[in-house]
């Protein structure tokens, strides 16, 4: 699938279940490298932001949500989202479990333009996990 402003799902095409490597290795498939295994929690919210870098999303485990101007895109386990340079979205559980995934881009690093508070990002889960 594939929306107007170059967002590219693509569902997990094998026949056996999807785990982390698994999905690991699909990503590398489109040439992309790993640099984040993430889970967040349970009703999680992402505040709008934008990758400097196409970035790619290999689902591991449980459902989200990334919406886009065009329209929500909802992923699940091994679901690959590949998301263009400058394509603002937000990204939510609407459910009571927890969503793991890795993040990539084809360099490897994470670049990130925020367009809102900052909410959900690498940072401030981090700082709500340290207790500050």
């Amino acid at each position: 699938m594939k929306l107007p402003n170059g967002v590219t799902l693509h569902k997990w095409p094998h026949t056996f279940a999807p785990d982390a490597e698994r999905v690991a290795d699909e990503m590398t498939r489109f040439g992309f490298a790993s640099y984040d295994l993430q889970t967040v929690p349970p009703w999680f919210d992402r505040s709008r932001h934008s990758h400097d870098e196409e970035e790619i999303r290999g689902a591991v485990e449980g459902v989200i949500t990334f919406h886009f101007d065009e329209g929500p895109v909802t992923i699940e386990a091994g679901d690959i989202l590949i998301i263009p340079a400058g394509v603002a979205h937000e990204v939510k559980t609407h459910n009571p479990r927890p969503f793991s995934a890795y993040k990539g881009s084809r360099s490897g690093e994470r670049r990130v333009t925020e367009h809102g508070d900052g909410k959900g990002s690498v940072e401030e889960l981090a700082r709500r996990e340290g207790g500050a």
